[in-house]
């Protein structure tokens, strides 16, 4: 059961008034959809403010102007004619009147469509005909902290050039919106989605850079975070100042006595500073549901008033040129008693129910879904069952970056082979997110099954791999830092940046190569890989991370440095990686709509996988030891159903001089990484 049975919907006083609901099916008795031209609805925002230029470019025109109001009635027509069935269909699974929610959700969709600039049309209709854009190989993320990137907004545009030099076309860049002031969680403590950071600029700033981005190819991710808002809020202020609608927006108990029953199975997800999930709020006279930290109030989705609320901050955002949003703590959005509260099936409806909104006002716009779980519950985020490909369209690979690090830290791929072999295949319209560092922690999601199946205790094994990333462990060259130690349960977090975690900060011989291994997995698993800010250029942890007091309880820091310009490649990684990113733009097997299979590994060192695109078979293997390793070249003739060419250096695959493999053995030096095709 929810935390709060109520199944009404309360007024929202904050919203803009809607526009006309269509009649089912999305249209009136003339065919068109009300206010799609934007006719007889006066815009909540001044008009001018997302005007496209009179260019081509600026949207479809005719001989005298933009697309005519008419063709614009049609087109949403078209959407909603075919979307509201998988809108009615989500919200069915959440709320009591899905027919009616629907009405309302898609006249405020109809009215943010209306003001949405030509420039964007344009886009939606691009994006339209190329579905897969965000899936093809030429895709290449990079994510950052605006501030610690460049400054400021503003900044960020300055840098533009360099992200296109390395290929890049997607750009995440970390908490933008207004955050509570002193300590936000690193920004995801909202205090207003209608504001950007003053100390980064303003909303019109946002969209002069998106269309800076847009105009070279390059899409904007944003982080909307869906589970709490800062106590800040104006939705907390309203309900702290007696406002029993927006009371309604959070989980709000007399006593402790829910908030008991829900602790014994809630997990903690800051044990140690923000230990339990529920604080005393004296305003409220009562105890919120606080997941995070005790000035993040979680909302209440069961109110059908909050799902209209972050519709309606989605394609606001959008139509400020926002182009991917990462929906932050996604797999927390549903409270149930007796359970964890995380990856409930109402989650997925939820999500359903946003992205077809996004589908019929800004299809332009994708979503990506922050679920960092376990490897059973995260192919649901890109769709299974009734949601197979109408949840997010992008998901964390969050199982193939802890896996990387643990074949490291092993020398052996027999653990991730098997785990990543038990993930069923994606739905083929989406596409995993790789990636070998974020700006987080890394938690060692591996599977007690998992680990057992290759002989090992899952426990122990994530013990070892703390050990050995903090450099605790005997013979380790990596330098990580402890993060979150939970003694209750054991578990223990890692903090630190890609190169120091790879041995480049304790001098070992090995690191540069071992840097560019992981980077070539992360390119060569296929997906959108996304780089975090420096790992490009193998940037250290910032030992100085906890000199700022409002970083000095997070040693997730010690990975989020300042960006030093100009920026030095002393160890040239950056050309290295510019090559790889170059090579894989031409691979069309590495498309995210072609399937990877994981190969059993062909020797205990060797990470294998295989995807199979109608132009023919590659084979990515990746020595994951500081010593030769080798395969039969036969074998992989055969997989790749010809004579063996690594795409990587461009050499044909002769034959080794191993005299136990009969003159069949393929060496792979150590930390080699091979993107193999027939030749």
């Amino acid at each position: 059961m929810p935390l709060l049975p109520r199944r009404h919907r309360p007024p929202t006083p904050a919203a803009p008034p809607a526009a006309a609901a269509p009649a089912p099916g999305g249209v009136d008795g003339s065919g068109r959809v009300p206010d799609a031209s934007g006719g007889g609805q006066e815009p909540s925002r001044p008009a001018g403010r997302h005007a496209g230029p009179a260019t081509e470019e600026g949207g479809p025109r005719g001989a005298t102007g933009p697309a005519a109001p008419d063709l614009r009635a049609e087109v949403l027509a078209a959407r909603v004619e075919r979307w509201r069935p998988d809108l009615v269909e989500a919200l069915a699974e959440v709320y009591p009147d899905p027919e009616g929610l629907a009405d309302d959700l898609v006249a405020l969709a109809a009215q943010r469509y209306a003001e949405r600039s030509d420039e964007l049309h344009h886009l939606d209709l691009r994006r339209s005909l190329a579905p897969d854009w965000f899936q093809r190989p030429e895709m290449l993320g990079y994510a950052a902290y605006a501030d610690r990137f460049a400054g400021d907004l503003a900044g960020v545009a300055e840098r533009i050039d360099y992200l296109r030099d390395l290929g890049v076309t997607y750009l995440h860049l970390m908490p933008l919106l207004e955050p509570r002031p002193g300590d936000s969680d690193g920004g995801y403590a909202v205090q207003s989605y209608r504001r950007v950071r003053s100390d980064l600029g303003t909303t019109e700033d946002l969209a002069a850079l998106t269309a800076r981005l847009r105009a070279s190819g390059i899409s904007l991710c944003l982080d909307l975070v869906l589970n709490h808002v800062a106590r800040e809020h104006e939705w907390a202020e309203r309900a702290r100042a007696g406002d029993p609608a927006y009371r309604d927006y959070f989980y709000v108990h007399p006593d402790r006595s829910v908030p008991d029953a829900f602790e014994q199975t809630l997990p903690e997800v800051f044990p140690d500073f923000a230990p339990g999930s529920f604080s005393f709020d004296a305003d409220l006279d009562g105890w919120v549901m606080t997941t995070f930290n005790t000035f993040q109030w979680d909302v209440n989705w069961s109110n059908p008033a909050v799902l209209r609320e972050y519709a309606d901050i989605i394609m606001t955002l959008a139509n400020d040129g926002v182009e991917v949003f990462r929906l932050d703590a996604i797999a927390f959005l549903w409270k149930q008693l007796g359970t964890t509260c995380q990856n409930l099936p109402q989650v997925h409806a939820l999500t359903q129910a946003l992205r077809v909104l996004g589908r019929i006002a800004c299809p332009a716009v994708v979503f990506k879904a922050e679920a960092i779980v376990g490897p059973d519950d995260l192919p649901a985020y890109l769709g299974q069952g009734r949601h197979h490909g109408k949840v997010s369209d992008l998901a964390y690979h969050n199982a193939l970056m802890v896996h990387v690090w643990s074949m490291l830290a092993t020398k052996d791929a027999g653990l991730a082979s098997r785990a990543l072999q038990r993930l069923p295949a994606t739905p083929a319209s989406t596409s995993w997110v790789t990636y070998a560092r974020c700006h987080d922690d890394i938690g060692w999601a591996i599977d007690d099954a998992d680990a057992a199946a290759a002989g090992l205790d899952g426990h122990l094994h994530r013990r070892f791999l703390s050990q050995f990333h903090a450099g605790d462990f005997p013979g380790s060259w990596a330098r990580g830092l402890v993060f979150q130690d939970n003694p209750r349960t054991g578990d223990q977090r890692i903090s630190g940046s890609l190169a120091s975690l790879a041995g480049l900060e304790a001098g070992d011989p090995h690191a540069v190569d071992r840097i560019l291994a992981v980077h070539a997995v992360v390119l060569g698993f296929g997906g959108l890989p996304v780089l975090w800010m420096g790992d490009e250029v193998g940037l250290l942890n910032d030992h100085d991370w906890d000199a700022d007091p409002a970083h000095a309880a997070d040693n997730r820091w010690v990975h989020r440095p300042v960006m030093p310009w100009p920026v030095e490649d002393p160890h040239g990684l950056r050309e290295r990686l510019r090559h790889l990113v170059g090579v894989r733009r031409d691979l069309p097997h590495l498309h995210a709509g072609v399937p990877t299979e994981v190969l059993d590994p062909p020797v205990s060192g060797v990470f294998a996988t295989r995807r199979v695109h109608p132009l023919g078979a590659m084979v990515m293997l990746a020595n994951v030891t500081p010593e030769p390793q080798w395969v039969s070249r036969g074998r992989l003739t055969s997989l790749v159903g010809g004579p063996p060419v690594d795409r990587i250096t461009g050499r044909a695959l002769g034959e080794g001089a191993d005299p136990g493999a009969d003159g069949d053995g393929l060496a792979l030096a150590p930390y080699e990484v091979l993107w193999v095709c027939a030749g």
